[in-house]
């Protein structure tokens, strides 16, 4: 039986992989959510608040001429944490996306508080989204 946080994490994915912002704001994201993405990239740094990360995870899609897909192979969780690991991939004129990803998360009152995304590659990753 999977713990109620990775239900959520992983209902979370499912919203964002249909588009669906509205349902990441108002019923998977808190609304003071910090989300720390690492790089040098236009999607690199620490974002705050349930519009700038929803803003910032909305991105890459647009960058990616709706290729950006995340594939969700595992979460595991406990009243601490929250681990997703997924494999992203997009393109771009040029260039193609494919990583390993590790998102951490803290999820508190049945909303995510803060997330961490951890790639495998940060070179290629800044080079795909620059």
């Amino acid at each position: 039986m999977a713990h109620p946080d990775e239900d959520l994490v992983r209902e979370a994915f499912a919203a964002f992989g249909r588009g669906d912002t509205g349902a990441l704001q108002s019923e998977y994201f808190a609304p003071d959510i910090r989300w720390h993405f690492p790089g040098r990239s236009v999607l690199a740094g620490d974002h705050q608040g349930v519009a700038q990360v929803t803003e910032k995870l909305s991105q890459p899609a647009a960058l990616s001429g709706g290729t950006h897909r995340m594939e969700l192979h595992d979460v595991i969780g406990n009243d601490d944490h929250v681990i997703a690991l997924a494999t992203v991939r997009a393109e771009r004129p040029g260039r193609q996306l494919q990583a390993s990803v590790v998102h951490v998360f803290h999820v508190r009152d049945g909303k995510i508080t803060e997330a961490w995304t951890h790639h495998d590659d940060l070179y290629t990753l800044d080079e795909s989204w620059a």
